[in-house]
């Protein structure tokens, strides 16, 4: 039997519960739910499924047509860069070897979503010759327009055109990561300088972008960040930096916030670091041990 495969959909609504419950009934009546995520800064909610290539594309296309329905983007505000209604959706492989199975339902998905739900679909990722987000999402929904108006631009799969109300999708095959936020009490400028040090881009950590964030609703600012690659850049020694950043600046810590879920070895590491235990990883945790018998 294959091995599951995972997805994250990110949706651009993190406030109106009636339509959180909308897209939770979508996706999850077709694959396993296992969390739900909401920020109403960022007006956002990511959710978390696992299944069956089959069980993901057909969970998938009905959260996307939900969030067709139920969000209109030209009215949308929120902290979080973004170019759609169902705004970023990764299809994960969860082992080196299913990369490959990832990459066809990812395209699978991708095709139908253009064909089926007239949403003009974005390849990113291993399937984009390196595109992250951020190379659509740079200058919102006006600005991809504008490029795709003037031809700089066309999308992989679907219409030519954003969807006056859903916009776009970006669509990718990629590896575990881990969405990682840390919360400051301080200026915005500090938390977008702490960004700017930790990113990979800017001469960070390795594998992590990351962005500063306004948090009104909790009077705080955040240093949002994707760690592509935990394994390079372990979060113990990324909140360490941070922590000394912000200090030097007159910011603290306030607290750090996990979207969705995060593989054991990342939580082993952290933890044995902070606890000095010498070699300590995934095989030393009960759970993961009694998994494998």
């Amino acid at each position: 039997m294959a091995r599951p495969l995972e997805s994250v959909p990110n949706f651009s609504e993190g406030r109106d519960r009636a339509t959180i419950e909308a897209l939770r009934d979508a996706v999850g009546a077709r694959a396993r739910l296992l969390d739900v995520h909401l920020d109403p800064d960022h007006n956002r909610s990511v959710f978390t499924l696992i299944g069956t290539g089959k069980e993901l594309v057909s969970s998938l296309l009905a959260g996307i047509e939900c969030a067709r329905e139920r969000i209109d983007l030209r009215s949308h505000k929120g902290a979080h860069p973004r170019i759609g209604a169902a705004d970023v959706v990764p299809v994960v492989w969860l082992e080196p070897e299913d990369m490959e199975r990832a990459r066809a339902v990812t395209l699978e998905l991708a095709e139908r979503v253009g064909d089926e739900l007239g949403i003009p679909v974005f390849l990113y990722g291993e399937l984009a010759e390196g595109r992250g987000p951020a190379f659509f999402r740079h200058g919102g929904p006006e600005e991809l327009a504008r490029r795709l108006e003037a031809n700089e631009l066309r999308p992989d799969f679907g219409p030519v055109t954003l969807d006056e109300r859903a916009g776009g999708v970006l669509v990718g095959a990629r590896r575990p990561l881990i969405a990682f936020n840390v919360n400051l009490r301080g200026s915005l400028d500090a938390a977008r300088e702490i960004a700017g040090v930790v990113r990979e881009r800017d001469g960070g950590f390795p594998g992590v972008r990351a962005l500063g964030f306004d948090l009104p609703t909790a009077g705080l600012v955040q240093v949002s960040m994707n760690v592509e690659d935990p394994d390079a850049s372990p979060l113990h020694e990324i909140v360490d930096r941070i922590e000394r950043e912000a200090s030097e600046r007159g910011a603290e810590v306030a607290g750090s916030e996990l979207v969705g879920l995060m593989p054991a070895s990342a939580a082993a590491a952290s933890a044995g670091a902070k606890l000095r235990i010498e070699g300590f990883d995934e095989s030393r945790v009960l759970e993961v041990r009694l998994l494998e018998t």
